[in-house]
């Protein structure tokens, strides 16, 4: 009798194992316990931009513990990406960050289907034509410059209130690697910020032609200064412009403005303030969304552009505010940062918002009137305002 007993039972519980399996959505697929998760970076962290970007990776793994593994790459120059990239696959990662700009990811990525490969955008137009496993996202940085130029602006005034400097020594010079939309796109929003308290404000740019060489930076950051720059701030890879204004700070009054890093150890006589891309909240919410076998976009915050490219702002905590000098801001300079945030949080066009035309440099029949105010990442992740402001910013040549 008990062997008809445990026969029946067994019966049962293999018939309800078989109504499970038909019953569950097809397709259907447990959540992973672990993941494996790799990084490829383009320098290392001796470059803010690079340590920025790896901060996502300390976090990633302060909140999932065990549960992940991560494996990194430094220094992956064009030419090595493919071998590098391939390396993480056979480690058996699941998913991929880079901050390398490299239009070769969305190529590489059409080999390892099974891999997610996630870029920081680095191309104005995405590929048309992606592979299912290819993402790119971006930080719209453009809304933090914005608003760390309000605080430069507040700083300006003050030291014209004070005869400190004169009305029109209020120039804002600006270290940017090359005339790409990103960097157009940031020291314009810069400006703006600025001359919403400094109405004559005007800027002085210069090109480096490299992301990462310090000793190039600078050098430009010091031309700046010797052009009558009170004001510097810069879209590049190093810490030479910090350093050049911390040199020249004894001279000259002197306000800087950084990106990615507080400079707070490197230059305490000038650092005003710093920006910075938050990559964790991408990071962590694109490696659960593989984890749980969700589409990445659907999982994480921000604007979602066409196919698998997403941008994200204030209003989905992706940008920071670091580190303001209270010994060296203007009275009243946090409060105006907290009043600016929440004014980009409700229109971001109002930081390209401004009674100025703009002028494409390679197309000077295509201007702008900014009078309506510019609407940035509408399409895409990549900044696309390209239009250098006429009159109140110069672009300079190099030095012969």
């Amino acid at each position: 009798m008990r062997r008809v007993y445990l026969t029946t039972f067994l019966t049962c519980i293999a018939v309800l194992a078989l109504i499970f399996v038909l019953a569950r959505p097809q397709g259907f697929q447990s959540a992973m316990s672990s993941i494996t998760v790799g990084f490829l970076y383009e320098g290392d962290e001796s470059a803010p931009y690079t340590y920025n970007f790896s901060r996502a990776a300390v976090m990633l793994e302060e909140e999932l513990r065990d549960s992940v593994r991560i494996l990194t790459r430094n220094n992956v120059s064009d030419d090595e990406i493919e071998e590098r990239l391939h390396e993480l696959v056979l480690k058996d990662c699941d998913i991929i960050f880079t901050n390398c700009h490299s239009e070769n990811f969305a190529r590489l990525a059409s080999l390892y289907p099974d891999v997610q490969i996630c870029q920081i955008s680095d191309m104005e137009q995405p590929p048309a034509q992606r592979p299912e496993n290819y993402h790119t996202f971006n930080g719209e940085i453009y809304q933090a410059r914005y608003v760390s130029g309000v605080a430069a602006g507040l700083k300006l005034q003050e030291m014209i209130d004070s005869g400190v400097i004169t009305p029109d020594q209020a120039i804002v010079g600006y270290v940017g690697a090359y005339p790409a939309a990103s960097v157009i796109s940031g020291y314009t929003a810069f400006l703006i910020g600025v001359r919403s308290v400094v109405p004559d404000a005007v800027m002085k740019v210069r090109y480096t032609g490299t992301w990462g060489s310090y000793r190039r930076e600078k050098a430009c950051a010091s031309e700046l200064i010797d052009r009558g720059c009170i004001v510097i701030s810069q879209h590049s890879d190093t810490i030479g412009p910090s350093i050049a204004c911390e040199e020249a700070s004894e001279e000259h009054p002197l306000i800087f403005c950084g990106s990615s890093r507080s400079y707070l150890d490197i230059a305490p006589s000038t650092a005003l303030l710093s920006i910075r891309i938050n990559w964790a909240p991408y990071v962590i919410q694109a490696v659960k969304a593989v984890m749980s076998h969700a589409k990445i976009e659907s999982a994480v915050a921000g604007t979602v552009h066409g196919t698998g490219d997403v941008s994200s702002g204030f209003n989905d905590d992706s940008l920071e505010i670091l580190d303001l000098n209270l010994n060296l801001a203007a009275k009243g300079t946090q409060k105006a940062i907290d009043s600016a945030i929440r004014k980009i949080e409700k229109d971001p066009a109002a930081a390209y918002r401004a009674d100025l035309v703009g002028v494409n440099p390679a197309y000077p029949a295509d201007i702008i009137d900014l009078s309506k105010g510019y609407t940035e990442n509408a399409d895409s992740s990549f900044p696309s305002f390209h239009y250098v402001v006429e009159d109140i910013i110069e672009i300079l040549d190099e030095k012969k």
